[in-house]
């Protein structure tokens, strides 16, 4: 096991004689990073980045890092993944590059908030505590432009099987891992052909039933727990699918991933929420420079 995983999160990231030395020192910016972004936005929450795993997409979360500005920023679990580095470490620069992107948000006045996961929960033993400008809380009361409150939770912790199966959870770990390697190789055959890049393991998750009743029963679960907290509704993660619905009068959120489906859930200045497909956009602004190449 590497020496960091057990330390905090931040402070082993940001200091200069840690493992992934050179983190947040602070390289200067691209030319690319001080344009004007694409996107100014009053709160953004994503999830499920899995660092330290091959199935990352690290490029195009630091696309979207770059394009999407915000006042709070929330990290709502599952950043690092713990369990895949105790396994095999793996660690590319692309990774690297998106620490130190969001320990610079920090640092410009992006109130950046870090809630664990099950993933990175060796984190939640240093709750209430800032490393890098970025504070490390168990769970977050976010107020909407529009006043409304949610409950924002990473969504293990009201899981059946993170919580009564643990060893069933790291077996389903260990086959989703599999099945994003499958799905790697068949998008590299279809990306050779032409083809639109496609997620096997979300394709998955909404065709087999027990998966699906799984996701349901998760929604539910956080719903009734938000209905006990008095709030309107609620932002999670967890499994890796991307929704926004109301449920019984709840308003369940979950901001998705960054391994299958890239998206964020963005609060607009009026209060307005929205799922932002950040495949999408990266594939409509390729369409778009092809179009003025060829005009």
């Amino acid at each position: 096991m590497r020496p960091w995983i057990n330390a905090p999160l931040l402070r082993a990231l940001t200091s200069p004689a840690g493992q992934l030395a050179g983190l947040g020192r602070g390289a200067a910016p691209s030319q690319d990073e001080e344009k004007a972004p694409s996107h100014q936005v009053r709160a953004v929450w994503i999830s499920d980045v899995h660092l330290g795993t091959p199935g990352c997409q690290a490029h195009a979360l630091l696309d979207f890092l770059k394009h999407v500005e915000c006042d709070t920023l929330y990290l709502v679990g599952d950043i690092i993944d713990g369990w895949q580095l105790r396994r095999n470490w793996y660690w590319p620069q692309a990774h690297n590059d998106v620490i130190q992107k969001l320990l610079r948000k920090a640092r410009k006045g992006t109130r950046v908030i870090f809630i664990p996961g099950n993933h990175d929960e060796f984190a939640r033993k240093f709750l209430e505590h800032s490393f890098g400008g970025v504070e490390v809380a168990e769970e977050w009361i976010h107020t909407t432009a529009d006043g409304r409150k949610l409950w924002v939770t990473h969504g293990d912790l009201y899981d059946g099987v993170i919580q009564c199966a643990r060893w069933l959870a790291l077996l389903g770990d260990s086959l989703y891992e599999f099945t994003l390697k499958l799905n790697r190789h068949l998008n590299s055959w279809r990306a050779r052909v032409g083809l639109p890049y496609w997620s096997l393991s979300k394709y998955l998750k909404l065709k087999v039933k027990r998966a699906v009743s799984y996701v349901g029963d998760f929604e539910q679960a956080l719903a009734r727990e938000a209905r006990k907290r008095g709030v309107e509704g609620l932002v999670c993660g967890h499994i890796h699918h991307a929704e926004m619905r109301d449920i019984d009068g709840i308003l369940y959120c979950n901001d998705g991933d960054w391994v299958e489906s890239l998206t964020a859930l963005v609060e607009h200045p009026d209060g307005q929420l929205e799922i932002l497909d950040w495949a999408d956009v990266m594939a409509q602004r390729n369409r778009s420079s092809l179009l003025m190449q060829t005009a």
